[in-house]
């Protein structure tokens, strides 16, 4: 099927606007891989300290350096239910890995927060960063330089973006990524949420509430609604990181082993003594990265990664903006209904025909690449299928020809809209995205006077006073990731979602993030550049008339332009935002980080591999960047005649 002539546009200028940046990403690849197994490079002493621990068998292994060495990052803990299944993992891992003639090693574990414990608490300012803070960690555990390929234990929102940027900084080496799967299907979150707005209203007491809660977020697993961790399986599926279908496996079935057993195998396969060598940094090109965007926008998939595939792709040398997902948008048809988007959770999802289904059905339609390199080799065709159990061991079936459920999930030739579920609105109050796959089109377009919030705690009170039965949107302000570490103000949605089933045109405008999980009322969010970049929210003032409208991708403060340059930027005290709960410790992430719609990382993109040079006689030996001003000014003036 040729590619339709939408995604070979913008895969085109995605290629074309980041030739620089990937051929220097591509070059510190070749500079960090060696020939044999990467711990050959160290001096005895080094190798000694790498396997003292280790039993016999594997320390023979380690000390040779002949056979390869898998590299476990973990991001355990047992609060987080939809990591807690991972504390088994290694010993699995190890077992099968010396089935085929390998050491695996428990290289480091990562943090993992827990958005749902932390949402409308100071610990949220620190749910972002935290991304960042993985990748790091993650590149510490490599950095000991014993390993050969990673086998990456994630599942949730920042968890899996934090560990595909650590390891993409070590592209060098292969990569696969373990999924725990999600809890078996409790309270439908239908019912949960309409208990929650039940307990804004005040028809429902704290205890009704709690118990709502712990009857939909019951046992290990990860949430089954389609949030931002959902999110993160479908883009390692449709990105090839996972094996076949193995996102949405429940963590105590027998299949569930059996994945990760053989995750395990085949990372060993991708290393350089296994006989198929696929360092992930070449992997994850700039095909894979649009493969990712179409998989969030055919199932609806959550507004934070607008943020985390830009930083995803960033880490690889590649350019992406919110106008590439707007484009795509355009032509990506939603084939998928999963809360909040509809009625059924992802175990639903899964059992109607899951990503299999859904690239299957894309790759028929020309709208996605499959002519990517995969965890597989080369195709991805080869993702078109689902995982079953035969003996103790996981073989995979072709994906199910016809849908199990029309409610859930569609064919290409008959989709729920023609057009994916995020687009980007823009106007004189900035660049901002939205998630319409949950608004239904009565709600798409609002115009009403401005209500202007400095914190979600502000906005809050003046609901349970009474004070916003009103058509009204709220422009909530100084939530940006230089601000506050841009949480997420999940908090707010059913406040808002109470005044639009009464009747009231609400809507949201922020520089802030909502939950993965929000949807239901139209709201301008991750609004770039913030106020502290000078953006221009600081401009709004309470009555002036907003218009968001989706359906022309607009975003406007109907105010006279003599008004609104004559205005002085608003400002607030911020510093109740950066003291306590460890806020303090992150002010270099908050005065460091990028804007929004360039990932809100304090990464940058690669800059090319220094180049050594002779300077003048008497003069040390000095690095500098090719092409760069320093570059320049030593050519010119500094560099010795031959």
């Amino acid at each position: 099927m040729a590619l339709h002539p939408v995604l070979q546009t913008v895969t085109d200028r995605i290629i074309a606007r980041s030739g620089a940046s990937r051929a220097a990403y591509l070059a510190h690849l070749d500079a960090a891989r060696v020939q044999g197994v990467q711990r050959s490079t160290l001096a005895c002493t080094n190798l000694a300290h790498g396997f003292a621990a280790f039993p016999a068998n594997d320390k023979l292994k380690l000390k040779q350096v002949q056979k390869p060495s898998i590299a476990i990052i973990s991001a355990y803990n047992d609060m987080l239910s939809a990591h807690q299944p991972f504390e088994r993992f290694p010993a699995i891992i190890k077992a099968a890995v010396r089935e085929v003639d390998a050491v695996a090693q428990f290289a480091g574990a990562t943090p993992a927060m827990c958005d749902g414990v932390t949402q409308g608490q100071p610990g949220m300012e620190l749910s972002l960063f935290s991304r960042d803070a993985i990748a790091m960690s993650t590149a510490i555990a490599l950095s000991h330089n014993m390993f050969d390929a990673g086998l990456y234990l994630g599942v949730c929102d920042k968890i899996v973006p934090g560990l595909l940027i650590g390891a993409l900084h070590f592209g060098h080496l292969p990569a696969v990524f373990v999924p725990a799967g999600p809890m078996t299907s409790g309270l439908s979150n239908k019912e949960k949420a309409a208990i929650r707005q039940r307990y804004a209203k005040g028809e429902a007491s704290r205890e009704e509430l709690l118990e709502g809660e712990s009857a939909s977020y019951h046992s290990a697993g990860t949430c089954t609604f389609y949030g931002t961790a959902n999110s993160n399986q479908i883009l390692m599926e449709f990105m090839g990181l996972h094996l076949p279908g193995s996102s949405f496996i429940n963590p105590d079935a027998p299949l569930r082993d059996a994945l990760t057993r053989a995750s395990a195998r085949r990372a060993v396969a991708l290393t350089q003594q296994g006989g198929t060598y696929t360092p992930v940094g070449q992997m994850i090109d700039e095909k894979a990265i649009v493969n990712a965007i179409v998989g969030l926008l055919t199932t609806g998939g959550s507004t934070n990664h607008t943020l985390h595939l830009v930083a995803i792709a960033k880490a690889a040398g590649i350019v992406i903006d919110w106008d590439d997902f707007n484009e795509l948008s355009s032509v990506v048809p939603l084939l998928a209904r999963i809360y909040p988007n509809g009625d059924a959770d992802v175990n639903h999802f899964n059992a109607a025909g899951g990503p299999g289904f859904l690239i299957r059905e894309l790759l028929d339609v020309g709208l996605l690449h499959d002519d990517v390199t995969t965890i597989l080799g080369r195709g991805l065709r080869q993702h078109c299928s689902e995982p079953f159990l035969d003996g103790d061991e996981a073989v995979w079936k072709a994906a199910t020809a016809v849908s199990g459920d029309d409610a859930v999930l569609r064919p290409a030739s008959a989709p729920f809209s023609v057009d994916g579920g995020l687009i980007l609105v823009k106007g004189n109050l900035g660049r901002a995205v939205m998630k319409i796959s949950a608004v239904k089109e009565a709600h798409r377009i609002v115009e009403a006077p401005a209500l202007t919030f400095n914190s979600q705690e502000e906005f809050m009170h003046a609901y349970q006073a009474g004070h916003l039965d009103r058509d009204f949107v709220a422009v909530l302000r100084f939530q940006g990731p230089r601000a506050n570490g841009m949480p997420e103000l999940h908090a707010l949605t059913p406040a808002l979602a109470n005044l639009q089933d009464a009747g009231r045109r609400v809507a949201l405008v922020t520089d802030g993030r909502m939950s993965g999980a929000s949807g239901k009322v139209p709201a301008a969010i991750h609004v770039s550049p913030e106020i502290l970049a000078g953006g221009p929210l600081g401009l709004v003032r309470d009555g002036d008339i907003i218009r968001l409208d989706a359906t022309t991708g607009s975003l406007q403060a109907l105010v006279p332009d003599a008004v609104w340059r004559a205005r002085a930027m608003t400002s607030t005290d911020l510093s109740s935002s950066h003291i306590g709960m460890g806020r303090e410790l992150f002010a270099m992430f908050r005065n460091s980080v990028s804007a929004a719609e360039q990932g809100a990382t304090t990464f940058g993109l690669p800059s090319p591999v220094p180049t050594t040079v002779q300077l003048h006689e008497g003069t040390d030996v000095g690095e500098i960047m090719p092409g760069s001003d320093e570059d320049t000014l030593f050519k010119t003036a500094h560099i010795a005649p031959q």
